[in-house]
């Protein structure tokens, strides 16, 4: 949908108005026959249509083009009402201006900030409003800490309240140490896992080394075995020798 043309100060030229809603032009979009359309309108149109609502030439959603550009300003120049005119804003500015303008305007109705509250209130009243807004917050006076609706005053009990924080943190922490109990059990089990993995390979290892150490022997036996057999046959040729 397009600007109310009645927030319009002075003439519109009739180029500038949307063919279908029969507005001043909403983020504009234009046909090849040239027809211009707001953005809303045109696609809405296109949902059920597949022709220019003006001269019914066919068109499709892929051949709209952005405005041209001289339309383009003079639809901006136009000047506007701000849509807050019926509460007390007396505000006229360029289209162009008109959603900055719209966005900071003191007289915009806007939903108060407290959880809860369904107010709608102007922006330049809002201070005003929190300062008694039955669903404001604030601190107990009475140094529990605890942060309270006006509307809970009356039933605020700071024992009561502190007791609930404690059994909270109890509970909290009561979860915490189950979780850290799992997860030490988890590592630990992890850990029990690894080790004996490792007691296996370092079994495998020294089975190994047994069996290294085995041949080892069996050679050093053989070697001493062929040691002696040497010296005798060297002891036996040295009295051969002799006796000759």
């Amino acid at each position: 949908m397009g600007y109310d043309i009645e927030r319009f100060v002075g003439y519109v030229n009739e180029g500038l108005l949307c063919s279908i809603c029969r507005d001043v032009l909403e983020d504009p979009l234009q046909a090849p026959c040239e027809h211009a359309f707001c953005t809303a309108c045109i696609h809405g149109w296109l949902v059920h249509h597949s022709n220019c609502p003006e001269d019914r030439q066919m068109i499709d959603a892929s051949l709209l083009r952005p405005l041209y550009r001289y339309m383009k300003n003079d639809l901006n120049r136009l000047q506007l009402h701000c849509k807050n005119r019926e509460y007390g804003c007396e505000m006229v500015c360029s289209l162009e201006s008109i959603d900055r303008h719209e966005r900071e305007c003191e007289y915009s109705q806007i939903p108060c900030s407290n959880a809860g509250c369904t107010v709608q209130i102007e922006r330049r009243n809002l201070d005003g409003h929190l300062a008694v807004c039955e669903y404001r917050s604030r601190e107990c006076p009475n140094g529990c800490g605890y942060t309270i609706l006006s509307a809970e005053d009356t039933q605020h009990n700071c024992v009561a309240e502190l007791r609930t924080e404690l059994e909270l943190l109890r509970s909290e922490m009561i979860c915490r140490v189950e979780e850290a109990k799992h997860e030490m059990e988890s590592r630990l089990d992890s850990q029990r896992r690894h080790m004996v993995q490792k007691e296996s390979i370092l079994q495998n290892e020294i089975e190994e080394l047994k069996s290294q150490m085995s041949r080892m022997m069996s050679d050093v036996r053989s070697l001493m075995a062929a040691e002696r057999q040497h010296r005798q046959e060297l002891e036996q040729a040295e009295l051969e020798k002799r006796e000759l």
